[in-house]
């Protein structure tokens, strides 16, 4: 079954989309520049041929080791983890053993503890994600587990460990210089949250035994006719990224300030999240943008959905299917008659169910809606889906004339933070500290 846009719900005609189809000349010109200029990899993907031979020699290695911890933020661990929960539930199911991946995503002192009491260093190698190299929340955990290896292992600690950088500046990259740890290149131009189809993403892909191939396919298969030396306007305008992008846009206009990432495959819920950091980050500039919700179904039907349905009219949704999900065991026939409508039905039918219910529950609240069907839930469908959205994402942030690639203001907060640990330099982030903790405050007990 092929993968599909249901359009039926989009509410397309109460929206002026036609003032951005008018621009498709223009952002298909700004495509062919930026592409042709090295600008856009995450489109181009030029580094793939190269990484694919890493990778298969990593694979190798990574026979032996039973767990990969990953040390990155943001990007550097929702796509991997959203591929993680997507091809690998076997970790979260009962009785497994290894490989086992562990995501160290968070300042958080007891998962920290935790694995360096419980994971076998002999067994254990270290992923360490950081394009800057300089990313305090990683770069603090790595020279931990650093330390760990070094006191457990003696000579050895650098094979436990990996990584993921600049190609040639950074911090981490004069630690791969100075120790001879493998390391791999973040490319430039290729920002955290459009990562995951790189060595930041394919990495753990490798680990877990995900076919890195098929996840690339997919992503060439939307991304490949806007790479073209020749794209025109015209076969913009009919590409469903640029049809999406034209549609967020019309719906910003109109005062839909939220977007819902409605989640009907369950293993894929996690990429909610990751589409959130990339909607977020990229949008949410100069007071414009909608902001990202992700949603599990069926989980949020018996939650947020109350405020989905009944709240401000200022949501739309991307709404994520599938058909062909497993069937799963069957209901007894023995049921109490209350319950007679599930007799004999296989339980995934109720997933399914639940999805049309609530999809049909939302239009006819005013909810505009596109449904992204996907034929099967493999891993080519997951790398289709995560070039749709990165794709669309640059062209929504063209089309409203602000830049999807930077985030100049999560910047602020990152030099406070320093500031507070008392970082060299920054003395007008310090005074400004100063003054924001010794202001008179307004505290109360609860």
């Amino acid at each position: 079954m092929a993968d599909m846009l249901d359009w039926t719900s989009a509410d397309s005609e109460k929206l002026d989309i036609a003032t951005y189809e008018k621009r498709a000349e223009e952002m298909a010109g700004r495509l062919r520049e930026e592409t042709s200029a090295g600008r856009l990899p995450f489109l181009t993907m030029p580094y793939m041929a190269k990484l694919k031979q890493e990778l298969a020699d990593l694979k190798e290695r990574f026979k032996g080791f039973d767990h990969m911890l990953l040390l990155g933020i943001g990007g550097s661990a929702l796509g991997a983890r959203a591929l993680q929960k997507a091809f690998f539930p076997q970790q979260d199911q009962p009785d497994h053993t290894c490989p086992c991946l562990w995501i160290a995503d968070n300042v958080d002192a007891y998962a920290l503890e935790a694995y360096l009491a419980k994971l076998d260093p002999t067994k254990t190698i270290v992923v360490t994600v950081s394009k800057s190299g300089g990313t305090i929340e990683t770069v603090g955990q790595y020279f931990i587990l650093k330390e760990w290896a070094q006191k457990h292992l003696g000579d050895a600690w650098t094979k436990h460990m990996l990584l993921v950088t600049d190609e040639e500046k950074g911090f981490l990259r004069g630690e791969a210089n100075k120790h001879g740890i493998h390391a791999l290149p973040v490319p430039d131009h290729l920002g955290g949250r459009y990562s995951v189809l790189s060595a930041v993403g394919l990495i753990p892909a490798a680990f877990m035994g995900i076919d890195i191939d098929a996840l690339v396919e997919g992503a060439r298969e939307i991304v490949g006719p806007l790479t073209e030396d020749n794209l025109s306007g015209k076969v913009l305008e009919q590409h469903s990224a640029f049809q999406l992008a034209a549609w967020a846009a019309a719906l910003q206009d109109k005062g839909f300030d939220e977007m819902i990432f409605f989640a009907y495959i369950p293993l894929w819920a996690s990429f909610g999240d990751w589409f959130a950091q990339l909607w977020a980050e990229s949008l949410g500039k100069e007071g414009k943008g909608s902001q990202p919700i992700p949603a599990i179904g069926v989980t949020d039907q018996h939650s947020v959905n109350q405020m989905f349905m009944d709240g401000i009219r200022n949501k739309a949704c991307l709404f994520l299917t599938c058909p062909n999900l497993p069937a799963g065991p069957r209901f007894p026939a023995d049921l109490p008659d209350q319950f007679d409508y599930v007799r004999n039905k296989d339980f995934g039918e109720l997933i399914q169910a639940e999805a049309l219910g609530t999809r049909m529950a939302l239009s006819q609240n005013g909810v505009p809606l596109v449904e992204m069907r996907m034929g099967e839930d493999g891993p080519k469908q997951a790398g289709k889906l995560i070039a749709l959205l990165g794709t669309a994402t640059i062209l929504t942030g063209w089309l409203m004339g602000i830049n999807p690639l930077d985030q100049p203001a999560v910047e602020l907060g990152k030099r406070l933070a320093k500031a507070r640990m008392n970082a060299d330099g920054l003395e007008e982030e310090k005074a400004d500290l100063n003054n924001f903790l010794t202001a008179d405050r307004d505290i109360r007990e609860f």
